[in-house]
């Protein structure tokens, strides 16, 4: 990949790492481009985007999914990667086997790290990969992840395995490594029934880490598998290896879930801004309620 352009304007400040997503995006808001864009601002990395297809999507669910034609994926990753250049890259929604198989064409050649988010559903339950595209995850996108970040439902959906327990996510890992990304986070957070931590297992086969955090009483959680994966992006981009980006990453998704808020009739998003303060204007006399029109 290009390494960009990067020195700027004379007197200009100094240039964040580079970040790409290319997932489809949310209008409202909680998910997809919309909110790996703002974790990467959050953490210091500057995003950038490549849209797959773009919903109909509020607090209640998906009302319907366009995917855009793969001529105009490619245009969009050629245009940022050519000029801009960047440090890493996140995949999310790809909702096509023909998006998934371009898309991992296109990453096939990247010297950079690559984060396979392999979306399968919304948070609502809604489908926003079409079945016949997961035998090309498996065997066209996954082989080229630095690391995969599966939740419970996409392990079951991609490799068979159903993790009813924390015992069962070894088992699980090494049905999504047999794919070949590099690393793999089996994410915890769907474990049914369990009101403890919430768990997640970072793993390449042989190194573990264990990843435990708080499971907060919060509804308000649209969002976290995009921000854990472009949490990791961003911090790969600047340079850290995989368990210590993993590790921020799990810190600020965490603070995310505690901030996050209820907007409209369903279920709200997580805080991107949590760590930024930037909802300290947040309550009465904060200012005017939104208009509906």
């Amino acid at each position: 990949m290009s390494a960009g352009r990067v020195e700027g304007a004379k007197g200009a400040g100094a240039v964040p790492p580079r970040v790409l997503t290319v997932a489809g995006s949310d209008s409202g808001g909680g998910a997809g481009i919309q909110a790996d864009l703002k974790t990467m601002l959050a953490l210091g990395t500057h995003g950038m985007s490549v849209i797959t297809a773009v919903t109909a999507q509020n607090s209640l669910g998906v009302q319907g999914a366009w995917p855009l034609p793969v001529e105009a994926v490619r245009a969009q990753y050629r245009s940022v990667v050519d000029d801009i250049g960047v440090q890493a890259v996140k995949t999310g929604m790809l909702a096509s086997a023909e998006l998934v198989e371009a898309v991992a064409g296109l990453l096939a050649g990247s010297r950079v790290p690559v984060v396979v988010d392999p979306v399968g559903v919304s948070k609502h339950g809604d489908a926003l990969l079409a079945s016949s595209a997961l035998d090309s995850v498996r065997t066209k996108l996954l082989p080229v992840a630095t690391v995969a970040t599966p939740n419970l439902d996409e392990v079951t959906q991609l490799t068979g395995v159903r993790a009813q327990s924390e015992r069962d996510f070894r088992r699980a890992a090494e049905a999504v490594l047999a794919f070949g990304p590099q690393w793999v986070v089996i994410k915890g957070g769907h474990l049914a029934g369990d009101p403890g931590d919430a768990v997640d297992l970072l793993t390449d086969g042989s190194q573990e880490h264990w990843l435990r955090a708080p499971r907060y009483d919060n509804r308000h959680t649209h969002g976290t598998g995009c921000t854990l994966a472009s949490a990791i992006a961003a911090q790969l981009a600047k340079g850290q290896p995989v368990p210590e980006a993993v590790t921020v990453a799990k810190e600020y998704v965490t603070g995310a879930i505690a901030a996050g808020f209820g907007l409209g009739a369903g279920i709200g998003p997580v805080d991107h801004g949590w760590a930024l303060g930037r909802r300290a204007g947040v309550g009465p006399g904060a200012g005017p309620e939104p208009e509906v029109c």
